[in-house]
């Protein structure tokens, strides 16, 4: 356990490290040379240029104005300066919301601090628990002190803890409530301000039925012909077109090789070699132009009769489609409602915008998915599990308990405060954070086997296991480890509604290493993150050594998207550490505090400069933000529960267990007021924007519009070069007349259909 001058000792450490980062981003961002790696979404969006620089050869690498250097934190208020309103426009509504987590996070813990630090921590300081008699065989802290660890069993002074939980718990639902009901008002209002998106007009069918009779295609605009006659426009089928994407893929990184040794003979006059083994290391020696000059024209000549067998084999189209619609009403209705009596066929959902979609999950049959989903939970609960034992093993080692008990050796070397301070203050959280490096990614890569067809859906799913493996590794066996390892197997072996009480142990002897931990992850981390410095020495060994062509340069610049599947559950984190520790252990609340103040600052400045998004969700994600915060309050509560059980407050405990049951009724009244903006689209507000469309673009081609949005973009990327195929402007009203199938059950329906050549195909009569 650490005291208070052991956490001051170790929060002046990271103060300072956060502060040097800080003086480093400061002089790396004004260099020339760091200009792509610092504002490149300026870059990307044509809005910024490389800096003018003259003079001296060594201004194009060193920025040589000294004045510019004292303004070493003028980044902060240029970062808070843009309006919310400016901020949608110019970054996304995603990313607008994204930071309402931090804000959410300052409304909630801002106010609990003060009365926390007013009411609990004068309380718990002037009890005596910690010193009575009866109390043995533990070594407490000036933090312990200050916790609900110091206030004698059986105290009256509980009651404190108990209303205090309960103003914590309305103040935070009461943020909640306002920020739910203004983050869905922000939703309808970008969805009713946004420009036209294909998505708006387009809905996802999946697991069509075979029919003998019809291709997919056919028995997709029989279908919707003869069930939305009025709305139905077009449709694009989905194909199977991994093995060709693999092939354009190749054929690119051949062109921009061909361009590199172009210009290398450009400039020496020489013409370039190479070797045809892996990497270039060994094999024939030949001429590198020539050699991709062939490659490629092998890959020209391959890729349309992959192209035609990807669009003429029956085996290569799924059956999926994306349907389209020629009102937003008429999406609506077809995306929000079943399509036949037979709920496990023609499933209709919104599709996602077209740069949303993950292309090679479309490929994955329909009936395949929920084999493969049930494989990936029982796969994430083998990886939660098992990854208890290193978490277990390394932090009960990874603190001065442990040192002294595994090597005893060491003792001098740790008795040294600065060595010790480290120790208690870094090594646990250093650690921890080394062992969750990969999780998200590995969990990302899990939910891409699961089968989402959107980027969004995936991060969603591996953001939901994050958090989760999180809540399980971080949260609950942190606190049985290091210091109250032994706790771990009497955990093991006690029925299920003694956990509480066995947690509530832990706690409070745990609050120094979460505290060591919120610096390290917290503070630390985000000032790593404005530093970005693994983005500045990659960007730059591949410029030195893989860039070859402009392309490539926007390839080393791009920042990609904020990565919400990795950070939304670290901030969950946080959410719960506070709310748990807020009665228990206010100590805690500052250095919280201190991170969402910083993380709110720093990441509004990286996404106003620097993270591009990808997909635009509209804040789908929020009823899941929403939905952890309601988690972390009911831990609390119940940890609450278990710590007065030990303290032997039995008839004050009662009176804690009304909380959960409030807490839970008013997440299902979030659910049933709010939920719905987030997962429908209101017809009325559907009729207003195609009835003011209709009334200011009345002659719009929506068809030529929509009709290439949901192509394959390998088949797009493989007809590069070719003729643009002719867009016709076709008239949205039919007339009544019968839809001709194939089936030999069912002839003609009364809907015109667009297979045949000339309103009604010349079929043969039934």
């Amino acid at each position: 356990m650490g005291t208070l001058g052991d956490i001051g000792l170790a929060a002046g450490i990271n103060i300072l490290s956060a502060f040097v980062f800080f003086v480093l981003f400061a002089i790396l961002r004004v260099q020339p040379l760091n200009d792509r790696v610092y504002f490149p979404k300026w870059y990307i969006r044509g809005l910024r240029s490389d800096p003018a620089v003259g003079g001296a050869f060594v201004r194009k690498f060193v920025n040589l104005d000294w004045k510019s250097y004292l303004k070493f934190l003028n980044w902060m208020p240029e970062a808070l300066k843009m309006p919310e309103l400016e901020l949608i426009e110019h970054a996304g509504l995603d990313s607008a919301v994204y930071l309402r987590i931090y804000l959410i996070g300052l409304k909630i813990f801002v106010p609990i601090a003060f009365l926390a630090w007013a009411v609990l921590v004068p309380i718990n300081g002037t009890s005596n628990g910690l010193e009575s008699p009866s109390v043995t065989n533990v070594t407490s802290s000036d933090i312990d002190k200050l916790s609900i660890s110091n206030v004698e069993d059986r105290s009256e002074r509980f009651w404190a803890h108990i209303v205090m939980a309960y103003g914590f718990t309305f103040w935070t639902c009461y943020v909640l409530c306002k920020e739910y009901e203004k983050v869905a008002s922000m939703r309808l209002q970008f969805v009713a301000a946004e420009k036209r998106r294909p998505d708006q007009f387009t809905v996802l069918v999946r697991n069509i039925p075979p029919d003998p009779d019809e291709s997919v295609s056919e028995l997709v605009e029989h279908f919707f012909l003869v069930n939305h006659p009025d709305h139905y426009l077009i449709h694009q089928v989905v194909y199977d077109a991994n093995k060709l994407a693999k092939m354009v893929n190749k054929k690119k990184k051949l062109q921009n090789w061909l361009v590199y040794y172009k210009y290398k003979l450009e400039r020496t006059s020489e013409r370039p070699t190479m070797k045809t083994g892996f990497l270039g290391l060994w094999g024939n020696k030949v001429d590198a132009i020539d050699y991709h000059t062939t490659k490629i024209e092998e890959l020209l000549k391959r890729i349309p009769i992959e192209r035609d067998k990807v669009k003429n084999d029956p085996k290569s189209i799924m059956p999926a489609s994306f349907v389209s619609f020629k009102t937003r009403w008429g999406a609506a209705v077809c995306a929000q409602t079943q399509q036949t009596r037979n709920p496990t066929m023609w499933l209709t959902e919104w599709a996602p915008e077209p740069r949303d979609v993950y292309w090679p999950n479309l490929a994955i049959p329909y009936v395949s998915l929920t084999v493969r989903r049930l494989i990936i939970a029982v796969a994430f609960f083998f990886l939660t599990f098992f990854f208890m034992i290193p978490i277990a093993i390394v932090q009960s080692i990874a603190s001065i308990e442990g040192i002294e008990k595994s090597a005893r050796w060491l003792l001098p070397l740790v008795e040294i405060p600065f060595i010790k301070s480290f120790i208690q203050g870094y090594l646990p959280g250093i650690i921890l954070k080394l062992f969750l490096i990969f999780v998200p990614t590995i969990l990302l890569i899990m939910s891409k086997l699961e089968g989402f067809v959107s980027l969004s859906s995936l991060e969603r799913r591996a953001a939901s296991r994050y958090y989760i493996f999180n809540l399980v590794n971080v949260f609950f066996v942190s606190l049985l480890t290091g210091a109250a390892f032994q706790q771990l197997s009497v955990f093991l072996r006690q029925p299920a509604n003694k956990y509480p009480e066995i947690i509530g142990d832990a706690i409070p002897i745990k609050a120094t290493f979460f505290i060591s931990f919120i610096m390290v992850d917290g503070w630390a981390g985000i000032a790593a993150e404005i530093l970005r410095l693994n983005t500045l020495v990659f960007y730059h060994l591949k410029n030195f050594f893989l860039v070859k062509t402009e392309k490539d340069r926007e390839e080393a610049m791009d920042p990609g998207s904020i990565g919400f599947y990795a950070r939304e559950p670290r901030i969950q984190l946080y959410f719960l550490l506070g709310l748990v520790y807020a009665a228990v252990t206010p100590l805690v609340l500052p250095f919280i505090i201190v991170f969402f103040a910083l993380a709110y600052v720093v990441f509004r400045h990286q996404i106003i400069n620097v993270y591009n998004q990808e997909y635009e969700s509209g804040a789908a994600f929020w009823p899941y933000v929403h939905l952890r915060v309601i988690v972390a309050l009911i831990v609390s509560q119940i940890v609450l529960m278990g710590i007065l059980s030990t303290k032997g407050a039995d008839t004050a405990t009662p009176f804690l267990i009304a909380l959960p049951v409030l807490t839970i009724s008013f997440h299902y009244y979030c659910k049933g007021r709010f939920e719905s903006a987030f997962v429908k689209f209101p017809l009325q507000e559907a009729t207003m924007k195609d009835t003011l469309e209709k009334a200011t673009e009345p002659n719009m081609n929506l068809e030529g519009y929509l009709k290439h949005a949901y192509e394959h973009p390998v088949f797009k990327a493989s007809m590069e070069g070719d003729e643009e195929e002719e867009i016709t402007v076709e008239k949205w009203e039919t007339d009544c007349v019968p839809v001709p199938t194939k089936r030999q059950s069912r002839r003609n329906t009364p809907v015109p259909s667009k297979t045949g050549s000339a309103g009604v195909p010349d079929l043969p009569s039934p």
